[in-house]
């Protein structure tokens, strides 16, 4: 299996997915992740200097992700984030890993990416998500209306936003005048994202590209197996396109990147027992803590996984699961507390697989 080391971004007209069999491209998703002693403020920025270290090593797609109500995550709007990345860089794609559609009006969700992709023509991408992004009492605070819990009516709002996206309401639809966008004619490339069957089912159904979070729900070779066979043709999208992303923890040996990974795995296992963990914990507080409850420092939680070590390591079990997901493309997303030491992981991988 290789890597695509393809410079330019995908023709925003076309939506044309050309690869080489067996081979697939190196994307980055980010958190926008806050550290013990970092503010909000410097995370954002660190996201920003990710971003244009990404272009200049060859990753093909950067995504920003959507978490409310936490303090350890930074990214609570990926539309705002998009625009000085965007400003920033000059050939990454750049979109929502993802923009959690439930708390929002399709018609906003359209036109606040319809404009990024007038400013930005050929480089914009709206990933699209159903989960809440937040606890329920966040989901509530997102909410405008608070005097009854909002409609469970996913497939309808994806299908009034791809209306808009690709004007398409039909014509008895009561927002049909309203599918003018402002940053036409230039066009978004929309993305389905998941770490569930439920979501794979969709994509397949309106011919969306799918993107797996395997860092999330570590057992998604099924659904991306049923997505592809299923995936219905469109003349946008005439085959499908499968990605999935992935926590990796990259150092110059296996030792620096398993103790790099503590901080990841600290936090883990506090999400996963409902206790607030404010910032991602330095390695320091990550021993002390697996000392403590006497675990072993690699303890991750049922169900979740991490691409941890050396590069040659790193790109071995990248390239099986790349593999066992029919993957096209890998979204790499890396939480540790330094953020010298996650820049030194994403440019150790990109050397690896050679994209620079």
């Amino acid at each position: 299996m290789s890597v695509s080391t393809s410079k330019s971004a995908d023709s925003a007209d076309s939506f044309n997915f050309a690869s080489t069999p067996g081979s697939f491209r190196l994307s980055v998703l980010d958190q926008a992740p806050v550290s013990e002693g970092m503010s909000g403020a410097q995370a954002l920025k660190n996201a920003v200097d990710l971003a244009t270290l990404a272009d200049r090593l060859g990753y093909y797609r950067y995504w920003v992700a959507e978490h409310h109500g936490t303090t350890s995550l930074a990214c609570a709007s990926p539309e705002v984030l998009i625009g000085p990345i965007a400003a920033a860089t000059s050939r990454l794609r750049l979109g929502s890993g993802g923009v959690m559609l439930p708390h929002y009006s399709p018609l906003k969700v359209a036109e606040s990416f319809s404009m990024l992709s007038g400013l930005y023509p050929g480089r914009i991408d709206l990933g699209v998500g159903r989960a809440p992004g937040s606890d329920s009492l966040t989901a509530s605070a997102l909410q405008r209306d608070r005097r009854q819990r909002p409609q469970d009516d996913f497939p309808e709002q994806l299908n009034e936003l791809l209306g808009y996206l690709w004007d398409e309401l039909p014509e008895d639809h009561p927002f049909a005048r309203l599918s003018s966008l402002p940053g036409s004619p230039e066009l978004i490339q929309p993305w389905m994202l998941g770490s569930s069957a439920q979501s794979g089912i969709w994509a397949a159904e309106l011919g969306l590209p799918y993107m797996f979070a395997d860092f999330i729900h570590a057992a998604g070779e099924p659904v991306a197996e049923r997505y592809r066979r299923d995936f219905v043709p469109s003349p946008r999208f005439p085959s499908p396109r499968q990605g999935v992303a992935l926590q990796v923890i990259c150092a110059d040996t296996d030792e620096e990147a398993r103790l790099l990974a503590t901080s990841y795995g600290m936090r883990l296992i506090h999400m996963h027992s409902g206790r607030r963990l404010d910032k991602i914990p330095s390695v320091e507080t990550a021993l002390k803590f697996f000392e403590e409850y006497n675990l072993p420092p690699s303890t991750l939680p049922s169900g979740r996984r991490a691409v941890v070590g050396s590069p040659a390591k790193v790109k071995e079990q990248i390239e099986v699961l790349a593999a066992a997901y029919g993957a096209d493309e890998v979204m790499i997303v890396t939480i540790i507390h330094e953020h010298a030491a996650r820049k030194r992981s994403y440019e150790l991988i990109a050397q690896e697989f050679g994209l620079f």
